[in-house]
């Protein structure tokens, strides 16, 4: 995930991104935890890091998904 041209560093974003998409919570709701944690936020900056970023995790993530039956074949 490249976050060059970006005020914070890629733990801000992503802690932002997984506290909306996680717990589904309002951007507000967001910013004020964000804020909690001493970093300043508006809620429509939450927003467009939400919009840009979620299609690079998924990608991330579903990279690092390993196979599911695998693993129960060789138990039984």
């Amino acid at each position: 995930m490249n976050t060059k041209g970006h005020c914070y560093p890629k733990s801000i974003l992503l802690q932002a991104i997984y506290l909306k998409l996680r717990f589904t919570l309002p951007y507000r709701d967001a910013q004020e935890i964000m804020k909690m944690r001493g970093v300043s936020l508006d809620h429509a900056t939450i927003q467009r890091w939400v919009y840009k970023f979620t299609p690079l995790v998924e990608s991330e993530m579903k990279k690092r998904k390993g196979r599911v039956g695998a693993s129960w074949e060789r138990c039984a």
